[in-house]
């Protein structure tokens, strides 16, 4: 496509986006009186609006039927997770039972290392990727730690080549064949926090499985953001936050995905809890565990309903939109930005360099700029001008437009912004 830096030109695209009533599904913050123009779903996603009406739903049950709601609310508290097995399977590409929501992110990544990770004195090492975000480095320490193992010898890292800003898949597949027999796990997170990087996971699940090796992925920045078809790809496990790209609220609950090629496995240990025991037997208080079948059978505690409930009304907008007319609205928005931003850089006397991976199949809802010959500063003239982006060190700037709430006129707008911030 041709684009253009005019906001006609953006107009027109909003007006033939399928998408577009979307952005009036969500509450904007203001700055200076107006709206801001919002870049930074890959860390919080807006509010829907209708989360308010999930939420008051629950509340008016607790105080009309108090311990009942549990069965006799609207949706019933006591399967209450049950509602995202659909929905959610469709966004991460799995089959319902192999879907669950609990806890939260890294806690899952906890419980379901609990089962896949097994070292053995010979296989006992993990791969990840240089530099992963730092919840999943220090979870992998203390995991292998747990287990004896010394992090410098246990944990591989594939660090991305001299001079280059994202990490190649084939040094990803070398180090993988390069570890061999002495791999026990892969867990990488399926898009990169910093450099918005896409990672193969289909060709990197299929290479950890040919040297005897688990495959995980934290899917934090890729649920809800790209394509993913965990069921086809055999992944062996994954877990998600759902206050990015699926816009639950801060610090909510995270979905977990477990192959069903591992859901009759008597034999694989896990941390039980009461809510994991078969369902139909649950309120019996059986003394021995017997875990529902699927990935509901990873479930430890009660879940907290009021949580779940922002999630439920973001899923249900998911599976109205549909994943793939996300991601081709995604693709679009994210090739106007980087024409905006090499508009502007062509403009002016500072340098931009886009440190995303410039081919569409690599990267998703998110461009990271590095700004040479700027800084903080501009940052801050951003922010202050109702442009809410993320700032990383050294000197880098993360944009993520988000398909559900972003505009081509909000991209053209911060261009507008962002030329008179540096002149």
């Amino acid at each position: 496509m041709q684009f253009e830096n005019t906001r006609a030109f953006a107009k027109t695209m909003d007006a033939r986006d399928p998408l577009k009533k979307y952005k009036d599904e969500f509450i904007f913050p203001r700055v200076n009186g107006k709206p801001v123009i919002y870049f930074t779903g890959n860390s919080l996603g807006l509010q829907p609006k209708r989360t308010r009406k999930y939420v008051d739903e629950v509340m008016k049950d607790w105080a009309e039927l108090a311990v009942e709601g549990h069965f006799y609310a609207q949706k019933p508290w006591w399967d209450y997770q049950e509602r995202f097995a659909g929905p959610l399977s469709r966004v991460v590409g799995a089959k319902p039972s192999e879907v669950t929501v609990m806890n939260t992110l890294t806690v899952n990544l906890h419980l379901l290392m609990v089962s896949f990770y097994r070292p053995t004195p010979k296989r006992y090492k993990i791969l990840c990727e240089a530099k992963a975000f730092p919840s999943d480095q220090y979870m992998l320490q203390s995991q292998v730690k747990f287990h004896g193992f010394d992090p410098a010898d246990a944990i591989v890292e594939v660090e991305k080549r001299e001079g280059e800003h994202y990490i190649r898949t084939e040094d990803i597949m070398a180090k993988i064949e390069e570890t061999g027999d002495e791999l026990a796990l892969v867990l990488i997170g399926g898009v990169n926090y910093y450099t918005g990087q896409v990672f193969d996971m289909k060709a990197i699940t299929r290479a950890g499985h040919r040297t005897g090796a688990l495959v995980g992925w934290d899917l934090a920045h890729a649920a809800g953001n790209i394509k993913l078809q965990l069921h086809d790809w055999e992944v062996d496990f994954a877990a998600w936050c759902s206050y990015k790209y699926m816009n639950s609220g801060p610090g909510n609950a995270s979905g977990a995905f477990v192959h069903e090629k591992h859901h009759d496995n008597g034999d694989l240990p896990r941390f039980a809890g009461w809510w994991g025991h078969n369902k139909e037997r649950r309120f019996l208080m059986e003394p021995g565990f017997d875990p529902v079948r699927g990935a509901d059978g990873w479930q430890v505690s009660n879940l907290p309903v009021l949580s779940l409930a922002p999630y439920l009304a973001s899923i249900e907008m998911f599976d109205e939109a549909g994943m793939d007319a996300l991601i081709r609205k995604r693709n679009e928005l994210t090739a106007y930005l980087e024409f905006i931003l090499e508009q502007v850089d062509a403009g002016t006397d500072s340098k931009f360099e886009i440190i995303t991976p410039r081919n569409p199949e690599e990267r998703a809802c998110q461009l990271s700029v590095f700004l040479h010959g700027q800084g903080k500063p501009l940052f801050d003239y951003l922010m202050k001008n109702g442009v809410i982006t993320d700032w990383r060190e050294p000197n880098v700037i993360r944009l993520a437009p988000v398909p559900f709430y972003c505009s081509f006129e909000d991209m053209y707008e911060f261009g507008q912004i962002l030329k008179e911030g540096i002149n």
